[in-house]
């Protein structure tokens, strides 16, 4: 959610170990409140989130690169004009590979984030998804510009 939004993010939570507390701030969250509560007191958290959200408002992001187009406030990615279907594993690929814009990402941080956890070691998961993201954004997937493989370490987006 954070790689397309910076809408605020209240969780609202019967948890109330300090872990559990901390885990969704570092996940992203912007507040955290643990039951029972008041509604005063919910009211007021989201009133202060949303004037904070109102003050950091951007217009929707976007990115483009040789004929590609993405809007990830509307998920929506377009190549030289023309609408794009990628599958769910393909659009998380592509919002990891995104957000490490110029950086080299792991095989195993791509498979953690995109397939969670417990599939870190699937890394033919990771080559076959990569494959197709190649097929539907490259200009010539056979020699990529924008998704390039680092061998033996794993992949970098250069726009």
């Amino acid at each position: 959610f954070r790689t397309w939004s910076g809408a605020p993010v209240l969780i609202l939570s019967a948890r109330s170990d300090e872990t559990d507390k901390i885990d969704a701030l570092d996940a992203g969250a912007d507040d955290y409140l643990t039951k029972p509560f008041g509604i005063g007191e919910l009211v007021a958290r989201v009133r202060a989130l949303v004037r904070r959200h109102v003050r950091q408002q951007e217009p929707s992001p976007q990115i483009g690169f040789g004929e590609v187009g993405i809007d990830f406030s509307r998920r929506e990615v377009h190549k030289a004009g023309n609408p794009i279907h990628l599958t769910p594993v393909e659009y998380r690929l592509l919002c990891a590979l995104v957000a490490g814009q110029g950086k080299v990402l792991t095989h195993r941080a791509l498979m953690h984030e995109v397939w969670g956890p417990g599939h870190a070691e699937d890394g033919h998961y990771l080559r076959i998804s990569m494959s197709r993201l190649r097929q539907k954004l490259e200009r010539d997937p056979a020699q990529p510009e924008h998704f390039l493989t680092i061998s033996g370490v794993g992949y970098r987006f250069q726009p």
